[in-house]
């Protein structure tokens, strides 16, 4: 089986910061105006939501309009859930002093202007069509790193594994420390097509400029996982900063990789190179690092310090998440909540037939069943590699490997499995 993540679209910053924006705005007719929550007294607009919404809907080609009444409510409610806990979030690090300094906003705002490779145009252009100003960008970008200084205040108080720990993992998982013959892979990805994303490059020319200038930043010594990071158009690379894993000759060419760049993957690139920018079969333009490479099978042991490192990473990892939902649920638990959007579902089933967007003819609570909790859109992915397997249950609860398991090297594996 193929071990490679799938390659999606990546949904930027900015896009979360236009529907977030709206509930700052006055006027307009009572559907704008309609509260979908609030949290300790402060409101979350059902315009904010459904804005949100219909970016996510946009990124798979569609739009809020289409949806059906049962569609729109089930979505709404699943983006809304993630505003809630954003908000309770950030009311949390607003009272552990967590805010972050003017400067640090303008500076987040500055590097995402120099990254999208757009001009100032560009910019104001992107914004305009968001309906936002730089004010509301800044307001959503400062909400957003406070939430992250919050989650790193949290995430400081995880301890190192033990080696009983270390140990435990590895003996469960044994058979997951070999490595078979193939490549480690990361890359970086920019599509051209347009996926309804205020921040997403639009057509062949602002794609090449944009992996151009992403190409000169590496070869300028920028650190490749950062740069998948902020630049890949891709969700699950970018997450794992470009990792996309081990692959076999097999994996590469079931996965439409053109047999010369897998002859120098296999060839003279050595470890820590980078192919220049190219256009796949998809239209898309990549950059590929080569994060590993193995040319024959091997048995990796708990001497190899990539084996600890891998370890080590995948405990903290999880730790991480479970504090990090722990948070969640005790910030939840200390907050006041009001959901309006699902009160007015149990009181009025009839919304469940009737639902609209907000400001449209006929309005009340709906959603999609495809949307995303967080505030920021999803898309559909598109064919790429799938995922290497997750490594069986440690006999340690705490060991036991993540659905999303930390950055790990790709050597780490059998291609075979």
């Amino acid at each position: 089986m193929s071990r490679f993540k799938q390659i999606a679209v990546f949904i930027l910053l900015v896009v979360s910061a236009g529907a977030l924006a709206a509930c700052s705005r006055s006027g307009g007719s009572s559907k704008d105006t309609a509260v979908a929550a609030t949290v300790n007294g402060r409101e979350i607009y059902l315009r904010e939501v459904d804005s949100i919404l219909n970016q996510q809907a946009k990124g798979q080609g569609t739009d809020i309009t289409q949806m059906s009444p049962l569609e729109l409510s089930a979505g709404r409610l699943q983006v809304l859930d993630g505003l809630i806990k954003q908000e309770i979030l950030f009311q949390r690090a607003e009272k552990e002093n967590l805010l972050p300094k003017d400067e640090e906003v303008t500076q987040k705002i500055e590097e995402m202007k120099q990254q999208s490779g757009m001009t100032a145009e560009q910019y104001q252009n992107r914004l305009r069509e968001t309906g936002q100003t730089e004010q509301e960008l800044r307001d959503t970008i400062r909400k957003q790193l406070a939430v992250n200084n919050l989650n790193d205040r949290v995430s400081s108080k995880i301890g190192t594994p033990s080696e009983k720990e270390v140990a435990d993992f590895y003996n469960s998982n044994h058979d997951y420390y070999v490595s078979g013959r193939g490549v480690g892979l990361a890359a970086i990805i920019v599509d051209p097509a347009d996926n309804g994303v205020p921040n997403d490059v639009k057509g062949d020319a602002e794609a090449k400029n944009k992996i151009d200038i992403i190409y000169q930043r590496l070869k300028s010594g920028a650190d490749f996982a950062t740069v998948a990071r902020e630049q890949s158009e891709d969700p699950q690379s970018a997450q794992s900063g470009g990792d996309i894993g081990f692959a076999s000759e097999d994996d590469l060419k079931k996965n439409g990789f053109p047999p010369d760049l897998i002859a120098k993957f296999f060839g003279p690139m050595q470890t820590g190179d980078i192919t220049p920018p190219f256009k796949d079969s998809k239209g898309r333009w990549d950059i590929f690092k080569l994060t590993n490479k193995h040319l024959q099978t091997e048995n990796l042991t708990l001497d190899n310090p990539e084996v600890r490192k891998d370890i080590t990473e995948r405990i903290n990892n999880q730790r991480k998440q479970l504090m990090e939902a722990a948070l969640v649920e005790v910030a939840m638990n200390e907050a006041k909540i009001e959901n309006k959007l699902a009160q007015d579902m149990m009181n009025n089933p009839d919304t469940l037939r009737s639902s609209r967007p907000a400001g449209a003819p006929t309005a009340t609570p709906a959603a999609s069943p495809n949307a995303s909790p967080s505030a920021s859109p999803a898309t559909n992915a598109s064919p790429a590699a799938t995922t290497k397997p997750t490594p069986k249950a440690a006999s340690s609860p705490v060991a036991k490997p993540t659905a999303t398991p930390a950055a790990k090297p790709p050597t780490l594996g059998n291609s075979n499995k």
